[in-house]
């Protein structure tokens, strides 16, 4: 064995202990509501709400009927279909910000159990999970992509691999928080290129954190299509309330897609 392959197993055996003695020293404290004894406590997991039904058939949007939403039957996303396993809102707003602002990695692994747990199984036929990802100077600044933690702590429940390096970033763009669909378009427009492992034939599932307008994710989904993938998913751990009657007035989301 050699002295690499050594080291990561001696890493991945002193792992748990080493959790374990931090979370003795330092108790985890719930993202929610600031209790101690964990990082999402269950009652902050019960007050989470799914993404309440009937669904634009598309898009994944609140819809207030079946079918396709009216903005679907204009203009649909570039993609086969989108959920997102909960609403932007009460516990799980401020668990995403420590995730993807505070360092809060570790917030990946709850997340994706939650994520795993709404998976559409009935809906999804993916055999992959993809990572949108973020530019390089902004994952070098950060530490980490926060949609990489959430996948492969979703891949590891549901059984299918991460190929990260599917998409690549090209292109640092301004954050979407405060941008109208028609500007989130323009904004992620050739930003992202094929990376250096295509996916000819086969059914991705991209994932992300929040979903609004899908600007992000369609932009991604034309990258895979364009590089042969046979069907285009996206799911996201979250869905922010978006109304298109008044685009200007976005949730203060964390650059959502």
């Amino acid at each position: 064995m050699s002295s690499s392959h050594l080291l990561a197993r001696m890493l991945q055996w002193t792992r748990p202990w080493s959790q374990a003695l931090l979370d003795l020293v330092f108790p985890p404290r719930c993202a929610g509501c600031g209790r101690s004894g964990a990082w999402l406590c269950p009652e902050c997991q019960n007050a989470i709400r799914p993404v309440p039904p009937p669904l634009c058939e598309r898009c994944g949007r609140p819809n207030g009927r079946s079918g396709l939403c009216a903005l679907c039957q204009h203009e649909p996303p570039s993609l086969s279909a989108i959920r997102s396993a909960a609403l932007f809102e009460g516990p799980l707003r401020p668990a995403i910000h420590a995730l993807k602002y505070k360092g809060r990695r570790h917030l990946a692994e709850p997340l994706g159990q939650l994520m795993a747990q709404a998976w559409p199984r009935a809906l999804f036929q993916g055999d992959c999970l993809v990572p949108v990802p973020l530019h390089p100077s902004r994952e070098r600044e950060r530490g980490y992509n926060q949609a990489r933690l959430l996948a492969e702590a979703l891949g590891r429940q549901i059984g299918l691999p991460v190929i990260a390096q599917a998409v690549r970033r090209q292109r640092a763009t301004q954050p979407q928080v405060h941008l109208n669909a028609q500007e989130r378009r323009v904004n992620v427009a050739d930003a992202f290129v094929a990376g250096p492992t295509p996916l000819p034939g086969r059914r991705p599932v991209l994932i992300d954190d929040v979903c609004t307008t899908s600007a992000t994710l369609s932009a991604c989904a034309q990258v895979l299509w364009t590089s042969g993938a046979e069907q285009v998913w996206a799911y996201t751990l979250a869905r922010a309330a978006w109304d298109p009657q008044r685009p200007h007035l976005l949730p203060d989301a964390p650059t959502p897609c």
